[in-house]
């Protein structure tokens, strides 16, 4: 792979051919904040909080940053007033899924985002996708996916798949960006019509996901 030579936040940074603007920022210990990137995972791009300002030939372009590829000569912002009203708005517009959540509590405190700014819809996902990706993508099990399409959308597991394998895995409950409490209640609640009645209902193991 032949080097590339950008510069980020005014430092030169030298990065490899197919490496995206987070992953060549992270080699030079500037932060992007991410909640749907993982480096075990393809680039998603779906919460956009990673979201930076880069310029090629002489042309801006706001751009997700964990999924948009470095250039020869291309110059990036990270951390510019229009980019941080951008991750407010963001925050805010997650907040409303999922008020509670510590890894947005804290870009709420960086980008000082009003939490009640939009309407509470609890539905505790922001549908960053890293439950259905790891699973697919590392596990080969496809026991999760989307439901429905647009403002319906929703993550559920699929029982007849997450019966045999999600028990004794569980591992992208760590993952979820939200709660990894809120992970095991969605599998109770699709594992809990499959399972026979002699079987007593639940046997999750996190404490508190069926409201024990």
């Amino acid at each position: 792979m032949s080097e590339i030579v950008l510069q980020i936040d005014g430092k030169e940074v030298k990065a490899q051919e197919g490496m995206t603007i987070v992953e060549a920022a992270n080699t030079v210990g500037i932060h992007i904040p991410t909640l749907c990137h993982h480096e075990k995972l393809e680039p998603y791009g779906a919460c956009r909080i990673c979201t930076v300002e880069a310029e090629s030939n002489g042309r801006k372009t706001l751009v997700a940053g964990c999924l948009y590829p470095v250039e020869n000569g291309m110059v990036v912002q990270t951390s510019t007033e229009k980019l941080y009203a951008i991750r407010k708005v963001l925050v805010e517009q997650m907040m409303a899924h999922a008020p509670d959540a510590p890894q947005l509590i804290e870009l709420a405190k960086e980008y000082g985002a009003d939490k009640d700014r939009f309407d509470k819809d609890p539905s505790f996902c922001i549908l960053c996708g890293l439950c259905v990706r790891y699973c697919a993508e590392v596990k080969k099990k496809n026991a999760i996916g989307y439901m429905d399409r647009g403002p319906r959308r929703e993550i559920s597991f699929i029982p007849e798949v997450a019966a045999k394998e999600c028990w004794d895995c569980k591992e992208c409950f760590p993952l979820c960006p939200t709660s990894a409490l809120q992970a095991a209640y969605v599998l109770t609640e699709a594992l809990l019509p499959a399972q026979p009645e002699e079987e007593g209902g639940c046997s999750c193991s996190a404490s508190g996901c069926c409201g024990g």
